[in-house]
């Protein structure tokens, strides 16, 4: 059973995070994915575009994979299909980061499970720039 943290707390969250790593970021302005990373990033967040296929995103270069990033990373937020969480939690945990968030329509158990299990804040099936919203 997936249980998020309340509105609340994800606004508090929000507040307090600086860097979100987005995987699965595309580089076409149509996709969700690059609209929700430029409002976030216009909000006044750090944006590292996670995604092999693209070498740039929103003027930040991109990385392959979570543990190429440098540094603290506050929240990862996954534009990926749900079958993919599983392998992306367990890249999430080997970097450390504080809350693993997938977005609207995206969530899996097993993926939640074995988070919630290390005790980390997960998050699923919301979207970031709404919550941002709702929470300013």
């Amino acid at each position: 059973m997936i249980e998020n943290p309340s509105r609340e707390e994800m606004g508090k969250m929000l507040k307090k995070s600086k860097r979100i790593a987005v995987v699965g970021l595309s580089n076409n302005p149509e996709r969700t994915s690059y609209m929700v990373s430029k409002a976030m990033q216009d909000s006044g967040y750090e944006i590292i575009p996670v995604n092999p296929a693209v070498t740039e995103v929103l003027g930040v270069k991109a990385v392959k994979a979570l543990k190429d990033i440098e540094g603290h990373v506050d929240i990862v937020n996954v534009f990926r299909r749900s079958e993919f969480l599983p392998e992306i939690a367990k890249e999430f945990a080997e970097i450390d980061a504080d809350i693993f968030w997938a977005q609207l329509g995206v969530e899996n158990e097993e993926a939640y499970n074995f988070l919630k299990e290390k005790g980390y804040t997960v998050i699923m099936n919301r979207c970031i720039k709404v919550e941002h919203a709702l929470t300013k």
